[in-house]
């Protein structure tokens, strides 16, 4: 049976062994920034930096007021198996301009406990090996193809056949990527993505119920994990790069040119959407990039989509979003070992409430109180976890 020991944490031991980096990630998912945080806990914004970057350490009752101001255990300020590096993971978010630092600061710190939670789940659980390729495209390049180039490599990598992708949250998790939707408090942050030294992780907006423009979302972001490595984030070639991307991995141009139409037949279009997966402004879009939609028409098409309110909501039957299943059923086998969610939380060292969202299959504002684990009956995806050695630590 998989049982978490949980001794009576000691403030005292806790204060000798802080780890800062993990004071940050604590305020940064809080939303606060140094001076809030220190007023909280009637110490200066210096001090705070101090402990934070580890040339200090909080004396005990410090420690105490920290657990009581951010709302963790005092075991959360000790080094935990996942990673945390704010130095060179910084998240490819859509727009820089229009989040704020704290919104960006929180979504970081959110993807890095994910990776918090993953590496103690992969103590015991056999998780995919990470399956991507690395495939750079200067930014500055004039080659339009490099993308689509990229995007032809993927699909051949995954052996992913001719025709539409299927659940490709599905197949990017059995190929190792971490998918996860974000808490409610960081949802004025679009999907972004990171890599790390564990796993490259994708957090999708948990507001966004749209099951068309969520697939080409997560198309987006392992376009940037494939290509952008070492690129700056944020930028617009980087992200109409990443754009292009998505459109050849869900929308090849060899297959794409003879089904499309040269004229907003809006029909014909709906038929292609519901088959392949694809939004309706998709669509138009790799039309006039494939040459097949002339600009004019294309236009056209566009203000005509604005005018009846279909670049909100597009008419016809409405898929329900693509649930991430990983971590869930991670948990779920776990569970039914003989352990308890709280004690795998407490392993991880990520607050229970956080890690129930992290191991959610659903938005956590969309269906409260939803349990992590995975759903009586359900199978478990092709090759993606099993237990190991009962429980042990591999």
């Amino acid at each position: 049976m998989h049982t978490v020991h949980r001794p009576a944490p000691q403030v005292g031991d806790v204060a000798r062994l802080f780890d800062g980096r993990r004071l940050r990630l604590a305020r940064q998912l809080a939303g606060l920034r140094k001076n809030a945080l220190a007023a909280m806990i009637g110490k200066t914004p210096t001090a705070v930096a101090s402990y934070e970057n580890g040339s200090k350490r909080p004396a005990a009752a410090t420690v105490a007021q920290l657990c009581l101001s951010l709302s963790v255990d005092p075991t959360f300020f000790l080094s935990g198996p996942g990673e945390i590096d704010f130095s060179d993971r910084t998240p490819h978010f859509r727009s820089l301009r229009s989040t704020t630092q704290i919104s960006r600061d929180q979504a970081t710190a959110y993807g890095l406990a994910t990776i918090d939670a993953a590496a103690s789940l992969e103590r015991h659980i056999e998780f995919p090996e990470v399956d991507l390729p690395s495939v750079p495209v200067d930014v500055e390049s004039e080659l339009e193809e490099s993308p689509e180039r990229a995007a032809r490599e993927l699909r051949k990598l995954w052996n992913l056949p001719d025709g539409p992708v299927g659940h490709l949250v599905r197949i990017a998790e059995n190929h190792g990527i971490l998918i996860v939707f974000s808490p409610p408090q960081a949802s004025s942050v679009d999907a972004y993505s990171f890599d790390s030294r564990v796993r490259p992780v994708i957090v999708l907006n948990p507001t966004k119920r749209d099951y068309f423009r969520q697939r080409f979302d997560v198309a987006h972001e392992i376009g940037h994990l494939v290509m952008h490595a070492d690129s700056e984030p944020g930028g617009r070639k980087v992200e109409d790069q990443a754009h292009n991307f998505a459109a050849e991995l869900l929308m090849p141009a060899d297959e794409m040119k003879d089904l499309l139409p040269s004229s907003a037949d809006w029909a014909r279009l709906a038929q292609i959407k519901q088959t392949w997966g694809v939004s309706l402004q998709a669509l138009l879009y790799r039309a006039r990039r494939l040459g097949v939609m002339g600009e004019v028409t294309y236009r056209n098409a566009v203000s005509f989509l604005s005018a009846k309110g279909w670049r909100r909501q597009e008419p016809g039957v409405m898929p329900a979003v693509e649930q991430p299943s990983l971590l869930a059923q991670a948990v779920g086998l776990l569970e039914e070992d003989g352990a308890d969610l709280d004690g795998l939380a407490y392993e991880a060292r990520v607050p229970v409430s956080l890690f129930e969202t992290i191991a959610s299959r659903t938005p956590r504002n969309s269906v409260s109180g939803a349990s992590a684990g995975a759903p009586e009956g359900d199978s478990l995806p092709s090759g993606v976890v099993s237990i190991l050695s009962r429980g042990e630590p591999r």
